[in-house]
């Protein structure tokens, strides 16, 4: 599926054959999926603390991509017990949405601690709307973001789940 390659292309894996996006695509989302299952108990509870978690996970991952704990639990859950290829250090663009996702998660964390409430709702609405449209539109919104502004607006224009897949 010509949206599955130009996930994967999106985050960073430029090169990424269309067979190898079979398995690559599943990887990539697991992370994703994950967080939005949180973000929904987060949403539902109005935890604060679970929004500061998830930030403070989330800018771990960029600081330190060879130890991110949501590709730890992929490869030893999934990975390992289904003989699937390892996830590794993200790249660029995957970090970069990862900081962008983790920035909203502290706002919200601090909007929902002091209670301002409507920045809180704004801010969660964002949020949403990015997530969503990844989890379910196949389309991320920081690393479109980081192609724009390193100046490859062409290739985040091609890697839009809507574009047909290129070689």
């Amino acid at each position: 599926m010509s949206s599955d390659v130009n996930f994967v292309r999106q985050q960073g894996f430029d090169d990424a054959a269309p067979g190898a996006c079979s398995v690559a695509f599943p990887a990539l989302m697991w992370q994703p999926r994950v967080i939005g299952v949180l973000v929904a108990l987060g949403l539902l509870l109005q935890a604060w603390q679970l929004f500061l978690a998830l930030g403070v996970i989330l800018w771990w991952n960029v600081a330190v991509p060879s130890l991110n704990p949501f590709d730890a639990l992929y490869n030893g859950l999934v990975a390992s017990r289904r003989g699937l290829p390892r996830l590794g250090a993200a790249p660029a663009p995957r970090r970069f949405s990862q900081g962008m996702a983790g920035t909203f998660m502290l706002a919200i964390a601090v909007a929902i601690r002091f209670e301002w409430h409507t920045a809180a709702l704004g801010i969660e609405a964002m949020l949403v709307i990015a997530l969503s449209a990844l989890v379910l539109g196949r389309f991320c919104l920081g690393s479109y973001i980081f192609y724009v502004l390193t100046g490859r607006a062409a290739f985040a224009n091609r890697t839009v789940p809507w574009a047909a897949a290129t070689k």
